[in-house]
């Protein structure tokens, strides 16, 4: 079995500093985050960037001094978002693909999200696809519904994309699959073989997918992001203490916890 990549999703857009204390907005607390997740065991850092109010950006000149404070601090795979927030255009979307970080997320598919619809029509999928080509940087595909995955797969055939795959299934969003064990097996039976997978449970599915993915062989994504609550009412006062819990889960059922250069090595990233 792979060794295991913990990714931390450090912000998102929608979390707010009234929903917990502890998030980090600026680009220095998000890269002292990034920092006290690799020092955890993390290897990917998942990025939202935030204006300095908290609002949610995809302005490409904070998100340069996120992947440059980060690097300064530690080796750990810098993942931006091209998802942004909900009504973003893809103009604003792309912005940080431009800087050629080792990562992006691309979002295969339309999908409800909460009260809102989080639009990704093929004509853009195909456009984000190529810009990414274009720049260097390697994709991760956010599946919020099984159908999501057939979309990634006609980028391969398009020449758009190139193996080895990698998908993260986003479980547990209002409007999208839900995070259960039944829908996760559902999900990687559809996989082609050699790619790899990782989970991001929303609000209370993280740890059980956490766990199933660790016992799988996929990956596992948390973070503020995905969940503030370390347990039922208990707020997590730190990304840390999310990727604390998945080595020491990790640790007791066997599995080693990959390095970013291992990460690296394992999702097609230059070392």
């Amino acid at each position: 079995m792979q060794k295991l990549i913990i990714t931390c999703a450090l912000t998102g857009a929608e979390v707010t500093r009234e929903h917990t204390p502890y998030l980090p907005i600026t680009p220095d607390e998000i890269a002292e985050s990034a920092y006290r997740c690799w020092q955890a065991g993390a290897s990917i850092v998942h990025v939202h960037a935030r204006e300095s109010d908290g609002t949610p950006t995809q302005d490409k000149e904070i998100y340069r001094q996120i992947i440059e404070k980060v690097a300064a601090k530690c080796p750990v795979i810098v993942q931006v978002s091209t998802g942004g927030a909900v009504g973003m255009t893809p103009e604003e979307r792309l912005q940080p693909v431009t800087l050629k970080p080792e990562m992006a997320t691309l979002t295969v598919g339309t999908v409800n999200f909460g009260d809102d619809v989080f639009m990704n029509t093929p004509k853009d999928i195909e456009r984000f696809a190529q810009v990414m080509q274009e720049h260097g940087v390697r994709p991760e595909f956010e599946v919020f519904e099984v159908g999501m995955i057939t979309n990634a797969l006609r980028l391969l055939k398009k020449g758009l994309v190139s193996e080895p795959l990698h998908f993260d299934f986003v479980m547990g969003v209002p409007g999208a699959i839900p995070g259960t064990p039944e829908n996760l097996m559902h999900l990687i039976k559809q996989l082609p073989d050699g790619a790899s997978w990782s989970v991001a449970g929303v609000g209370r599915s993280q740890l059980p997918l956490s766990t199933m993915a660790i016992l799988l062989g996929g990956h596992v994504r948390v973070g503020f992001e995905d969940n503030i609550y370390y347990e039922k009412g208990v707020l997590a006062e730190s990304n840390a203490q999310f990727v604390e819990r998945v080595v020491r889960l990790a640790k007791e059922l066997g599995r080693e916890v990959a390095t970013p250069d291992e990460a690296r090595k394992m999702l097609g990233l230059p070392l």
